[in-house]
């Protein structure tokens, strides 16, 4: 999360490789470590400011785990931002993330 909240998409390069997947509404499934990066400046991009706070995190075995997660920021152009999410997420053997998916409580601000 302080490599997430760091805003810095090269912070984020040691998390991911070629073979990653990520799903991050309201782009599409996406995979590859450049791939990846891209959307996440992309995203850093849209926001005045945003950081993401854990809420919990629940094992589901597998290296596959559920996180909770509060976003709070500021969109550039929209005001504040605020959601819930929830992620799962897929660590492989190394700690690298295969494959991430969120799902968000509000979506509206994505329309």
């Amino acid at each position: 999360m302080k490599d997430l909240n760091s805003l810095n998409p090269l912070h984020l390069e040691k998390w991911f490789t070629d073979e990653s997947i990520i799903w991050i509404p309201p782009s599409k499934e996406i995979s590859g470590k450049n791939r990846i990066l891209a959307l996440f400046r992309a995203i850093f991009r849209r926001y005045e400011n945003i950081q993401w706070k854990v809420s919990e995190i629940f094992p589901l075995g597998n290296g596959k785990y559920f996180y909770q997660t509060y976003s709070l920021g500021n969109m550039s152009g929209k005001g504040i931002y605020e959601n819930e999410i929830c992620t799962i997420i897929q660590f492989s053997e190394s700690g690298k993330i295969l494959y991430l998916s969120d799902y968000f409580k509000d979506t509206k601000v994505f329309n």
